[in-house]
């Protein structure tokens, strides 16, 4: 099992499942198949370079993070733009691994990256696996995330700020 640290506490994870949670109206647990009879499935072919085995090639499956995490209701206005460019996405793995996005970076009024949440990874399902975060436009792999545990959205509060500020 897998462990996430909250607000409210420690919320734990089952094998293969991952949690949507933070500034969000519906917190949820998902798993890959979920994810597969939930969302439409896109396709990335990706090469990235990974510092312990070099080039990676791979075909990737599965739903856009950001319509994932708009299941889950973000706490924010969706027809205000500043607002939603101030959220930021991290999502933890089972090895401990871990990335951080902005909103606005997969937000398609702004960088619109077709990040996945990938439910298929050259041709073989990953159910047992967990999903994986998939970055395509990176040259790098390090904010490819294997057997994704959760998916934390939250506002960036500027020091100082109180939430209601922010």
């Amino acid at each position: 099992m897998s462990l996430l640290s909250s607000a409210s506490g420690t919320t734990t994870v089952r094998p293969g499942a991952f949690v949507v949670w933070g500034d969000v109206a519906a917190p949820t647990t998902l798993t890959v198949a979920d994810l597969r009879a939930g969302w439409t499935r896109h396709r990335a072919e990706v090469v990235f370079d990974c510092a312990t085995a070099g080039p990676q090639r791979h075909v990737f499956e599965g739903p856009l993070l950001r319509e994932v995490v708009a299941g889950a209701g973000p706490a924010f206005d969706p027809a205000r733009r500043k607002e939603r460019s101030r959220f930021l996405l991290a999502v933890n793995g089972t090895d401990g691994h871990h990335a951080v996005l902005s909103w606005a970076e997969v937000d398609a009024d702004f960088g619109d990256a077709p990040v996945l949440l990938a439910t298929r990874m050259d041709g073989a399902d990953l159910d047992a696996a967990g999903t994986h975060l998939v970055v395509p436009s990176d040259r790098c792999g390090a904010r490819y995330v294997s057997g994704v545990t959760g998916v934390w959205i939250g506002r960036h509060r500027p020091v100082g700020a109180s939430s209601s500020e922010a």
